[in-house]
């Protein structure tokens, strides 16, 4: 069998018209000789009837006390009502589809509820459910224990399901479907000319997802990056092809190949705190104790840079002045600068290229734009900027590195 899996998100299937336009690319499939699986997320978003943060507002008003394998109970029941919902118009539309939940499928998860991990993959039932000739329409999101509870995989569970079930099924491809054409340079609402990328690396795209980047869950990516399975992000709503996730300067699949850019895109993510705190002339061990109490206090850190006269991190915004409080209690005066943005310039090829730095600081100075930090990578370049200052300076940098020409 040639097996394709389509993943379709939450506004994807929120609505009837939305619903018409995904039978419309798994029918396109079909006749192209696919043996076809859907994945599917709950309908809609947040205010939706049947969206997850829906659910979880749910909770919220009534009571507010649910224990996370209870939460996994409520919250699987969004992609449920979705499979079952697209069943019924696909088999209006003459297609002969089949629902199974994702331990049905074969998913395997550890008991982490709420952020469970998948541990081992059981596709047989997806296989015979194929062969029979049927769309088989699996929820994402989820799997089951091997004492049978149900788990939800965490945010972007519906891209990881995808990804798995590729992998376990040695698909052809896995075609995420999202409400925008592929992956684009930058954020389409910040800069008016990003344009979407043709082909792009595994990495690329891990690390432009994990700077802000929503199209497609990291963890998706390194499951199809480690299985070598080629991933198309694309729209719903559209035949244009995508963009292309695959493995540089190989040709894989009949899908060609793709070269690692210099520069690939900009990513941008709000709502940052610096926190600086210096260390007393001969105290060596204040990064140690910063660190271990953050870790203690289960308090993420990250664009950290440390030095023999202090340390300087950042935490999300929300999480600020629960750090203080922490930091008072070593007794550690810190200085915070709150509402800050960290701007993440990716390109797999851009290690070893001299200038690109430069042309960063240029950009940013040449726009009145202080760095408050930096940090590199052998693919990432990131700055920390006031949160005011972050549209201009992702316009910025999308134009002095030409990505309105990128595609």
């Amino acid at each position: 069998m040639r097996i394709l899996v389509q993943k379709f998100g939450g506004t994807s299937l929120s609505n009837t018209e939305a619903r018409e336009h995904a039978v419309r690319q798994v029918k396109r499939a079909l006749a192209q000789q696919y043996s076809v699986v859907v994945v599917v997320s709950a309908m809609g978003r947040s205010g939706d009837p049947y969206a997850t943060d829906t659910l979880l507002q749910w909770i919220r008003d009534n009571g507010g006390d649910l224990p996370n394998r209870e939460m996994d109970l409520l919250l699987h029941c969004g992609e449920l009502i979705s499979a079952a919902t697209l069943c019924s118009v696909m088999r209006c539309d003459g297609i002969d589809a089949a629902v199974l939940t994702g331990g049905q499928a074969g998913i395997i998860t550890n008991a982490a509820h709420g952020n469970a991990h998948i541990t081992a993959m059981e596709p047989e039932r997806i296989r015979a459910l194929l062969e029979e000739g049927q769309v088989v329409i699996v929820t994402g999101f989820q799997g089951r224990t091997i004492s049978g509870d149900i788990t939800t995989l965490g945010r972007g569970g519906s891209d990881t399901t995808a990804t798995t079930l590729g992998v376990a099924l040695q698909a052809e491809r896995v075609d995420i479907f999202t409400d925008v054409n592929g992956i684009l340079t930058a954020d389409p609402r910040i800069v008016n000319n990003a344009v979407p990328l043709e082909r792009v690396s595994y990495n690329e795209i891990c690390h432009m997802a994990q700077n802000g980047a929503k199209v497609i869950h990291p963890r998706a990516v390194e499951i199809a990056m480690h299985g070598r399975i080629p991933v198309r992000v694309r729209s719903t709503f559209s035949d244009a092809p995508g963009t292309l996730v695959t493995i540089p300067n190989v040709a894989d699949a009949g899908t060609g190949h793709v070269s690692d850019r210099t520069i690939t895109g900009i990513a941008n993510v709000p709502n940052i705190t610096q926190i600086q705190i210096a260390a007393p002339d001969g105290q060596y061990d204040l990064q140690l104790a910063v660190f271990k109490a953050m870790a203690k206090h289960q308090i993420s850190i990250d664009f950290i840079n440390v030095n023999p006269s202090g340390v300087v991190y950042t935490v999300f915004d929300k999480e600020a002045d629960r750090a203080l409080q922490v930091l008072d209690t070593l007794g550690y005066p810190a200085r915070l600068v709150r509402g800050c943005a960290k701007v993440s310039i990716i390109g797999g090829g851009m290690a070893g290229v001299p200038g690109v730095m430069a042309r960063i600081v240029e950009a940013l100075t040449s726009s009145d734009i202080p760095i408050l930090q930096s940090a590199d990578s052998h693919t990432t370049i990131w700055v920390l900027v006031q949160g005011g200052h972050m549209e201009a300076s992702v316009r910025a940098l999308h134009d002095q590195f030409q990505l309105h020409l990128a595609g």
